[in-house]
């Protein structure tokens, strides 16, 4: 059963990619068919954005009032309807409308799911729940190039793929009983837990505490927003940089790009064995100190197929550090407080998403996009710093990575 179980997941996560390249594929369409102009875009995005923000930072108290299994539901749920909402909508105001359901519905399930698996399976599920999550996230746009180039309609794209969210609402409906039983069953959490795993660096006072006056925790929060925001910085600006500094053609560029996110991906497949032998911290730190490696084969001066070895060893690098980072959650903090702060950390990853490439952006507008591999070598390098200072308190206070033995055998 809790191998059924985990397969129901691994599904949520790949719905929950599914919409998330849609709008860059389709925009060029949907921006010709409503007359808009094309930083109409951006101000969609930062809606969707904004409603997944909002929606994990609540989502420590809705999750514990009403359960992962009924959160994800609704929230899978809200997303089919908003993207029926994308297929009918007859202006922009309704775009804009139903981007704020598509990002109240991201928010939530990403952040309670997130919060399920690190607390009840080992790690390397984290690490292919969020492979899984590239698969839906290169699927998306796949299907609706179909429906584009095939029928010469967005419309029907966001309906295809409204239909595929909409039956794994009704596999979510009747599979819903089976969360409190799978979740509550002694073959999925080990009774041998550690004690110090229970309330992370405050021991039994952890309840006492607000999340964010935990010690730690807001170098976590700095980490997953300059995590997220290296990561989606290299996707945005990337190209432009291979362009504008490297000579390379745009083509080319957008290739060495995708293989960028071909690294992320794979990477994270291969992560999950390497999780079986090697603890989440020492991944975390191998990875950090890989991509910024690979940072610094950008910004000298050799052959350009040094580029192309920077983009994916930095993929590669990145890979590991989330899913790792996430599944370290109840084990730095103590599963009192681990659906709170994984919600914040959610919140901040978006935020860090959302607003610092476009930050570069703005500097690189005023000066030249030749600051792209020094602005991704300082975000690594806060990362690093605040992972490492975190480590260290974890170490002053006697808590350890835990071993995988201490979750499901799955």
């Amino acid at each position: 059963m809790a191998t059924f179980f985990l397969l129901i997941i691994y599904l949520a996560f790949i719905s929950l990619g599914l919409p998330d390249s849609l709008l860059g594929v389709s925009w060029a369409m949907m921006q010709s068919d409503f007359g808009a102009p094309l930083e109409t875009a951006g101000l969609l995005f930062m809606t969707i954005a904004g409603g997944t923000i909002i929606s994990s930072f609540a989502s420590g108290a809705i999750l514990k009032r009403f359960g992962t299994g009924i959160v994800t539901f609704f929230s899978c749920l809200m997303t089919a309807v908003a993207l029926i909402g994308f297929h009918f909508a007859p202006s922009l105001v309704w775009l804009f409308i139903c981007a704020i359901p598509l990002g109240l519905g991201a928010g939530a399930v990403d952040a309670g799911l997130n919060n399920y698996v690190a607390t009840h399976y080992k790690a390397h599920h984290m690490s292919w729940l969020h492979c899984f999550w590239g698969v839906g996230a290169t699927l998306g746009p796949v299907i609706m190039a179909q429906f584009i180039s095939g029928q010469h309609s967005w419309r029907n794209g966001y309906l295809a793929i409204a239909g595929l969210q909409f039956a794994l609402v009704v596999i979510l409906f009747f599979t819903l009983p089976l969360w409190n039983k799978v979740g509550g069953s002694s073959n999925v959490i080990s009774t041998k837990e550690p004690e110090n795993t229970n309330s992370g660096l405050y021991g039994a006072n952890a309840k006492n505490l607000k999340p964010l006056q935990i010690r730690g925790v807001k170098l976590a929060l700095i980490s997953f927003l300059f995590y997220c925001g290296a990561e989606a910085t290299m996707g945005l600006w990337g190209s432009s940089f291979l362009v504008n500094v490297k000579g390379l053609s745009v083509d080319v560029a957008a290739k060495w790009v995708s293989l960028y996110y071909a690294g992320i991906t794979i990477g994270r497949f291969i992560t999950g064995f390497i999780t079986l032998k090697i603890s989440n911290r020492t991944l975390i730190r191998i990875g950090q100190i890989t991509a910024l490696t690979g940072t610094t084969l950008l910004f000298l001066s050799l052959p350009s197929i040094f580029s192309l070895i920077g983009f994916i060893m930095i993929g590669l690098g990145l890979a590991p550090i989330f899913p790792c980072m996430l599944h370290e959650t109840p084990i730095r903090f103590g599963k009192e407080h681990s659906q709170t702060i994984m919600g914040y950390q959610m919140a901040v990853a978006y935020t860090g998403s959302t607003f610092l490439p476009p930050l570069l952006g703005f500097i690189a507008a005023h000066s030249t996009i030749g600051i792209f591999p020094f602005v991704i070598a300082g975000f690594v390098a806060i990362l690093l710093l605040g992972s490492e200072k975190l480590n260290a308190i974890l170490n002053r206070n006697g808590l350890v990575s835990v071993k995988n033995k201490n979750f499901t055998e799955i």
